[in-house]
C-alpha cells in the first residue's frame, strides 16, 4: 500500500476549466479531490470528503444581500479562496463557484488527512487522526487556514491549492445542509459514504 507521503505527491492542480460553473456540481465534483497547503517548507495534503453548495440568490450564502467589502471574493471567478470568520472562534474555507460577478461559494466541511499529519496534529493540539479536519473549522484550523488566504487562486502553484484525486471516490450522497436557518430543505450537502472523516454523515 502506498503511504499518504507518496499519493499526495502524484496529485496534480486542478484548471479552473476544470472547474463546474455551477455551485452545487462543483461540491459533487470536489468530493475526492484534494486540498493542498504549504507552509514554509512543509505541506499538509488531504481528500474532500464533505462539502456544501451555497448558490447564487440562496439565503443562507455570504452573497444574498448583494457585494460587500467583507464578501467580495465571493463574487471572482470560481476556483478562488473564500475565508471568513464565525463565532468568534472558527475561519471557514471555501471555493468560489460560478462566473466572475455571481456571488456563490462551496463551503469545504471535512477532508480525510493524507500528508503532514505530525503538523496538523501540532496545530490542533490532538493526535485523534479522525478529528484532526472534521468539520470546517477544524479543517481550517488544521490546515492553518485564516482571513490572509482570502482571495488565494486555488487553482495556481502557491500556500494553498486544489488537486486531483489521488484514488476513486466512494458512493457520493446528497443531504440537507447542517447548521443553518434559512432553505433548510435544498439538498446541497454532498459526502463519501462510510467515510470516516465526514462530520455529520447521517444528516438528512
Amino acid at each position: 500500500m502506498q503511504t499518504a507521503f507518496h499519493l499526495a505527491h502524484e496529485v496534480q492542480r486542478l484548471s479552473r476549466a476544470s472547474l463546474p460553473s455551477d455551485a452545487a456540481e462543483l461540491a459533487r465534483y470536489l468530493i475526492g479531490k484534494t486540498v493542498v497547503r504549504k507552509i514554509g517548507r512543509s505541506r499538509m495534503s488531504g481528500r474532500i470528503v464533505e462539502t456544501e453548495a451555497y448558490p447564487s440568490g440562496d439565503r443562507s450564502g455570504h452573497a444574498y444581500r448583494g457585494r460587500t467589502v467583507s464578501n467580495q471574493t465571493l463574487f471572482m471567478d470560481k476556483g478562488f479562496a473564500y475565508v471568513y470568520f464565525i463565532y468568534g472562534t472558527s475561519y471557514m474555507l471555501n471555493v468560489t463557484a460560478e462566473e466572475p460577478g455571481v456571488g456563490a461559494g462551496v463551503l469545504l466541511r471535512a477532508i480525510e488527512p493524507l500528508e503532514g499529519i505530525n503538523l496538523m496534529e501540532r496545530l490542533r493540539k490532538t493526535d485523534e487522526l479522525r478529528d484532526l479536519a472534521r468539520g470546517p473549522g477544524r479543517l481550517a484550523a488544521a490546515l492553518q487556514i485564516d482571513k490572509r488566504l482570502d482571495g488565494v487562486d486555488l487553482c495556481a502553484d502557491g500556500l494553498l491549492w486544489l488537486g486531483s484525486a489521488v484514488r476513486e471516490t466512494a458512493y457520493i450522497r446528497k443531504t440537507v445542509r447542517v447548521g443553518i436557518s434559512h432553505e433548510v430543505g435544498r439538498l446541497l450537502r454532498f459526502f463519501e459514504v462510510g467515510s470516516p472523516f465526514v462530520s455529520a454523515p447521517s444528516t438528512g
